[in-house]
């Protein structure tokens, strides 16, 4: 791969930034890497480490999945077993950060902020000042005030599809919903980019900062939500005192 890995395009050396149309083309070849590695392949292969340092360019700037030293197999139509976390922070879905279990989901979800990384030319967490800035949290601010294209890269100027880039960043706030079961499988993916099908609206999916929900019952829904917060609140204070209890031993 004489071009070396995506990231140093889109973060280490500005006088390499890549256009949109060579972003794009880097895009839907890595979502039809996925789609073979989790569909079309004799078995199901999770990467589990999906980033742009793990996308490498060859001669022609077409990107390829690399780095499967975290990857895991397992066979169709049975559940993966992983138990323990691996990954990179930013890029690591809600579920698996819970029950350490990988799945095409969790690298749907890391695919997601992928493409926001590639559309944004940021990085997934940023510290800026006293806060980290989360990358998912500001795209979805700019389509909250309904200008989703302010997020784009500013580097690639005016030449590009206006179309696409709403298209990538949109679908990269859908692949990376809280909930796995809200987010589009690769097949969907490679269609989505590929035009064959359009991408819901994501306004009739209230879209929010806490991920995707479809309709609304008032009252049941908010009760659950919130039981739902508090739970992860307790899970999470829960794993906390266990570390603190382990580095005390």
């Amino acid at each position: 791969m004489p071009n070396g890995s995506l990231d140093k395009y889109l973060f280490d050396q500005p006088e390499l930034t890549l256009n949109w149309s060579q972003r794009f083309k880097v895009i839907t070849g890595v979502a039809s890497g996925l789609f073979y590695l989790h569909e079309e392949w004799e078995q199901v292969v999770i990467h589990r480490d999906v980033k742009a340092s793990n996308v490498l360019l060859d001669g022609q700037l077409n990107g390829r999945l690399g780095d499967f030293g975290l990857a895991r197999l397992y066979d169709h139509g049975t559940d993966p077993q992983t138990t323990y976390m691996v990954g990179t922070l930013g890029y690591l879905a809600p579920e698996y950060a819970r029950t350490g279990r990988a799945t095409t989901r969790s690298d749907v979800f890391a695919f997601g902020v992928f493409l926001l990384e590639v559309a944004c030319g940021k990085r997934p967490i940023k510290t800026q000042g006293p806060e980290d800035v989360i990358l998912i949290d500001w795209v979805f601010s700019c389509w909250n005030r309904s200008n989703i294209l302010e997020a784009r890269d500013q580097s690639v100027g005016n030449d590009f599809v206006a179309e696409e880039v709403e298209l990538v960043l949109k679908l990269g706030l859908l692949c990376s919903h809280s909930e796995p079961a809200a987010r589009p499988s690769m097949r969907q993916v490679v269609q989505y980019l590929a035009g064959d099908v359009a991408l819901p609206e994501l306004s009739l999916l209230r879209l929010s900062s806490s991920g995707l929900t479809v309709g609304h019952r008032e009252g049941f829904d908010d009760y659950a939500m919130s039981y739902l917060s508090s739970l992860e609140h307790l899970q999470w204070s829960f794993l906390l005192i266990c570390v603190k209890f382990k580095f005390n031993m």
